[in-house]
């Protein structure tokens, strides 16, 4: 088992390495040191130095455009160079700049879809209808890009007042069943923006029909209902929604202004706006769906139409966490503005993304203001545990989720990771009572709950008691995860703790296909191998485990194997090393 397991999603990048190289030291683009460094290169090497800075192990946009432009100022013709700068350029927010780039392009090629979008979008934040009209016709190829281009034509149209030609135009689009749903969405809008209250009702409700559980779609034909005089039906739109997903900021605040009698502002107010709405949607779900590249573009051509839109720029955001861009992170989340419902949220990730940065003082001092003025905001609470239970500290971060624990009154099955979390710092400050009381509280909560079987069954069974049903928690908890190689580490270890060392490398073997580069689970495998008498392929886990940066204390004691063996290494590091983390 692993402590990496036991981080929250919402803290789960914070432990992950960020791997920074000599180019992505500097993001800021064009300061003197780089300027003195490019003027010194070659051409060839500034572009090497691109396609360092663009690759996907890097992906630093803004060192990635600084030297192609380098390059390309040396062989200015050079079609894939210019293309390479324009994306690079595209993908780190500059839209002004990489619009002349791609006007270039499409002089060279008409079928540069991308180049087209840039440019249209350009145009439609200057209010230049036709001119984007003329770039997105014909930038039409392809699934994505054929409603990506299609959706912006319509929002030109919209802007000549040519709304029919625009509903017409979005209706005609032939695509899979996932059209519908953004068909109707924009469709409605339109309407709304065009005047058309009635009809853009209709296509709005279709649209939440299609999809109740979309925050923008429920958002959009909530905002719809207000200014209908359907104010009860609005807050029974976002009602059924909170019942899915509690507490959303923006069903919160919006519920807040119709209990106070307010009308809700459409969502797309301007075709600028009413674009950006659609490249968010696009971008968000690319970026989650492995298109890095092109969720990034459409993310930042989102923010350019509509530079304070708070869901682009938490999930452009969330894109560069992906991405392992934490400073990059934490830039754009400052940007989310101030009056924003989502500001406190991208405060705590902002926090987190500090932390990963190692700017500890900044992180914890962030979250503990937020938890100051926002004393119930339990995710601001859990974000503050998380991280001291990472920097192990974990009689502060028991103190912490008891806080939360304290204001949640009669605790249902959502709250069970409460429990879960304050059970592992418990029991990391060798307060096993304590822990032993919140695992099962966590069980009772959520009785099938894969991380607290794995947790309190291993538990047990390395403190020799209740050995039978911790062995069969443990095995459950493999049953519900059978790929997570942590959890089934734990199915081999516990098999080791028991004696049953053919089990343990049955199991621990398949841990390592699934974990292949983790030391302790390498350790383990040394461990039970030499049990088994296989002493050169133990001594082969332990030099494995050695190499791939085990902590400090499990690196002496896999030294400690190393030269003696386990039957003639110190008590320290015989049997029972390296250090259990007993997570899920």
């Amino acid at each position: 088992m692993h402590h990496r397991t036991l981080l929250s999603a919402a803290l789960a990048f914070a432990l992950a390495g960020t791997a920074f190289t000599p180019v992505a030291a500097s993001t800021k683009a064009n300061t003197l040191p780089e300027r003195a460094l490019i003027s010194r290169t070659s051409p060839s090497g500034n572009y090497l130095a691109g396609r360092f800075a663009f690759a996907k192990s890097n992906r630093d946009m803004a060192a990635a455009a600084m030297y192609y432009r380098a390059a390309l100022r040396a062989d200015p013709k050079n079609e894939d160079l210019l293309e390479r700068t324009f994306i690079s350029t595209l993908a780190q927010g500059a839209v002004d700049e990489a619009a002349p780039l791609a006007e270039r392009l499409v002089a060279h090629d008409r079928n540069q879809r991308i180049s087209r979008l840039a440019i249209a979008a350009r145009s439609l934040k200057k209010a230049q209808y036709k001119q984007a009209r003329a770039q997105l016709s014909p930038a039409i190829r392809g699934p994505v890009a054929d409603l990506t281009a299609t959706l912006m034509l319509a929002w030109a149209l919209a802007g000549d007042h040519q709304t029919q030609t625009a509903v017409t135009t979005i209706s005609r689009l032939q695509g899979p069943d996932w059209y519908a749903a953004f068909k109707d969405l924009h469709i409605g809008l339109i309407l709304d923006y065009a005047g058309s209250r009635a009809q853009a009702g209709t296509r709005l409700a279709a649209a939440y029909r299609y999809d109740p559980t979309s925050v923008r779609t429920v958002d959009a034909y909530a905002r719809w209902l207000s200014r209908n005089g359907k104010p009860e039906e609005a807050k029974k739109v976002y009602g059924e929604f909170a019942k899915v997903l509690p507490h959303h900021p923006l069903v919160d605040q919006a519920l807040a202004e119709l209990n106070a009698g307010k009308q809700l502002a459409p969502l797309a107010k301007t075709p600028a706006a009413g674009a950006a709405e659609a490249l968010f949607g696009l971008g968000t779900a690319l970026g989650r769906q492995g298109g890095e590249e092109i969720g990034l573009v459409y993310l930042q051509l989102a923010i350019y139409l509509d530079p304070g839109h708070p869901l682009a720029l938490l999930s452009l955001a969330d894109l560069y966490e992906t991405m392992k861009k934490p400073d990059l992170a934490v830039e754009t989340y400052e940007r989310i503005p101030a009056n924003a419902p989502l500001k406190r949220n991208a405060d705590i990730h902002r926090a987190l993304n500090l932390e990963v940065l190692e700017r500890h003082d900044e992180a914890t001092k962030a979250l503990e203001e937020i938890v100051k003025n926002y004393p119930d905001d339990q995710e601001a609470i859990v974000a503050l545990g998380n991280v001291l239970r990472a920097r192990k500290q974990y009689a502060q971060a028991a103190e912490v989720y008891t806080k939360a624990i304290d204001r949640i009154g009669t605790p249902g099955k959502q709250n069970w990771s409460l429990y879960f979390y304050r059970g592992n710092a418990y029991e990391r400050a060798k307060e096993w009572p304590k822990a032993e009381k919140d695992l099962e509280k966590a069980l009772e909560l959520f009785p099938d709950q894969p991380q607290v079987l794995n947790y309190l069954g291993y538990s047990w069974v390395d403190q020799g008691i209740n050995l039978e049903k911790g062995l069969k928690m443990v095995r459950r908890a493999v049953e519900l995860r059978p790929n997570d190689g942590y959890i089934v580490d734990s199915l081999g270890w516990a098999q080791y703790r028991l004696g049953n060392y053919q089990a343990a490398v049955d199991a621990l073997e398949r841990a390592i296909e699934l974990k292949p580069e983790d030391p302790v689970l390498n350790d383990h495998l040394g461990d039970a191998y030499w049990k088994v008498g296989r002493e050169l392929e133990a001594r082969f886990q332990w030099r494995h485990a050695r190499d791939n940066k085990p902590e400090p204390e499990d690196l002496a004691r896999i030294e400690d194997k190393l030269k003696n063996g386990l039957d003639g290494a110190s008590k320290a590091g015989a049997l029972d090393a390296p250090k259990q983390d007993k997570g899920g």
